[in-house]
């Protein structure tokens, strides 16, 4: 007996629930035949290649069609850079140049204007102020951080300065559409004022304070006086003070009263011989040519003598400390470790010029003494007499000599003065104390004084230079220096050519102490934060 669902499911279908294209049941058919179907008059044909429409004009800033990558922006952003405005100017506007101009912030213009900036006159007074900055030996970074914080203090934010050893430009663009605006300055002549360069610093650390208004007349008034200033000393003081630094120098290296008397007077008379070169326009190679000539010739003339060989050499290497271009020398490698390579590629040549033309002018002397009978023997020289307070009294004495000739400014020479004795006091301990050898000593040396010297510096709102620059006379490489010039004029030129070396690594590592030092310095001061850090980084040689 079947139920009534499996009865209902044998009832035949009707005509209805049947369609007429249904197969029939248990009948095999033949597939339908492939028939085209018909397409669009729009369908382009199959093997028919159409060129690309060209793009469209678009903005500068959209992604080209082929650009795959994704956005431009990363997914973590873009870090803002922040400013602390307790920061000093030199470090705030150094990062500032370290960040792209797209990465920059906004500029905050700490002199306000009723009309906006008149853009000539700022660019004009901008490279005027890296002008005498460059002139009086500040380091290529530090001249583009003050140009660019005078620009940035008057409004102008889209700048780019450009220092090069004897070139300055600075190029403001308003906006992305509207002409960039260049100017130029060309540094003519260089001289040696410290006392001008704080004055100058000064001026831009006037600018750049918001609690302090100094419109464009006052900034032209100001730097107008700052050109006109007199030297703080006059040229017979200058003349002693490097008669003194000779003798100190000669101390060092074990001289007596004799020999200070006898270097101080032979720095004198070439110091007036150089005078007298530069007043008939000789360039200073030959400058430096002369004025060491009258050192080695007083050194000749004790050894001939018969006084004493030592007391010949230590004439002789006093007066070279006199003559060694120390700020020339930092301030190059300054420059090379900063990343301006071609403005250290240029003073650091001019620092081998003056270095060749002092080794001219005391080997032509030494030759003739040689060929006289002189017994200059660089073995007993070398045997110097250790005298700690004798020796630190002397550095001091130098470091002062050495900053009147600098024209440092009166309230700076007491400062620089305990920071060069400070500094020899480490080298001697580290050297004839404990054994370690001369050129670590003297870069650990170095370092000390280009710490203490930034430190100065930005205690007293001003520029390094004249902190660091006289404290390291003592550690120039005076003695290495004669030696190697005293072997080369005696025919021995393997061992002149490696005194020649140490005298080259030991005024590396004064210049490389130095720098370190400072760099060391703004770590312990206040700085801005972690993004200036990382907009500080350069390339990695690529």
């Amino acid at each position: 007996m079947t139920t009534e669902p499996e009865a209902e499911d044998r009832k035949p279908q009707s005509d209805e629930a049947r369609s007429a294209f249904a197969p029939v049941g248990g009948v095999e058919t033949a597939p339908a035949p492939e028939v085209e179907q018909p397409t669009s008059e729009f369908t382009i044909p199959v093997g028919l290649r159409i060129p690309a429409a060209p793009e469209a004009e678009a903005s500068a800033f959209t992604p080209p069609h082929t650009y795959t990558h994704g956005a431009f922006t990363p997914a973590e952003g873009i870090p803002r850079v922040r400013l602390t405005k307790d920061a000093p100017w030199q470090d705030r506007m150094r990062t500032m140049l370290r960040t792209p101009v797209t990465d920059r912030p906004a500029p905050e213009p700490t002199q306000k204007a009723d009309e906006g900036p008149a853009v000539p006159r700022v660019l004009d007074l901008t490279l005027r102020i890296g002008e005498l900055l460059l002139a009086g030996g500040e380091g290529a970074e530090d001249v583009e951080a003050a140009m660019f914080a005078v620009c940035r203090s008057y409004g102008l934010d889209r700048c780019e300065p450009n220092v090069t050893f004897t070139l300055l430009s600075i190029s403001y663009q308003p906006s992305l559409v509207d002409d960039p605006v260049t100017a130029s300055r060309t540094v003519r002549r260089r001289g040696t004022d410290y006392t001008r360069l704080q004055a100058v610093y000064h001026l831009v650390d006037d600018i750049s304070a918001e609690e302090i208004d100094v419109s464009l007349e006052e900034a032209y008034r100001t730097l107008a006086q700052i050109r006109r200033n007199r030297h703080p000393y006059p040229g017979w003081v200058l003349t002693l003070a490097s008669g003194l630094l000779a003798g100190a120098a000669s101390v060092l290296v074990g001289g007596d009263t004799v020999v200070f008397i006898a270097a101080m007077i032979a720095a004198m008379l070439g110091d007036r011989l150089a005078w007298l070169c530069a007043g008939r326009g000789l360039p200073e190679f030959y400058q430096f040519v002369v004025a060491a000539m009258p050192a080695a010739a007083m050194g000749v003339v004790l050894t001939l003598a018969h006084t004493s060989n030592v007391s010949g050499s230590a004439v002789i290497t006093g007066g070279l400390f006199a003559l060694l271009p120390g700020r020339a020398l930092v301030a190059g490698v300054q420059d090379g470790l900063t990343g301006y390579y071609i403005t250290a590629a240029a003073r650091l040549l001019e620092v081998m010029y003056f270095f060749v033309a002092i080794v001219v002018g005391v080997l032509s002397v030494l030759y003739l003494g040689v060929q006289l009978g002189a017994k200059l023997d660089p073995d007993v020289a070398l045997q110097i007499t250790e005298r700690p307070v004798a020796q630190i009294l002397a550095s001091m004495a130098l470091c002062l000599t050495f900053a009147v000739l600098l024209q440092q400014e009166r309230s700076s020479v007491l400062v620089v003065t305990l920071n060069g004795g400070v500094a020899w006091a480490i080298y001697g301990a580290l050297h004839y104390a404990g054994g370690i050898s001369p050129v670590a000593s003297t870069a650990v040396a170095a370092g000390v004084v280009g710490l203490f010297g930034q430190l100065f510096s930005r205690y007293r709102f001003s520029s390094a230079l004249p902190y660091i620059t006289a404290a390291i006379g003592p550690l120039l490489p005076g003695s290495s220096t004669y030696f190697g010039v005293l072997s080369i004029a005696q025919n021995d030129v393997q061992s002149g050519l490696g005194a020649l070396t140490r005298a080259a690594a030991t005024a590396m590592a004064i210049a490389i102490g130095v720098n370190l030092g400072s760099e060391i310095s703004r770590l312990l001061l206040r700085v801005p934060g972690a993004a200036g850090r990382r907009a500080a980084k350069r390339t990695r040689g690529f």
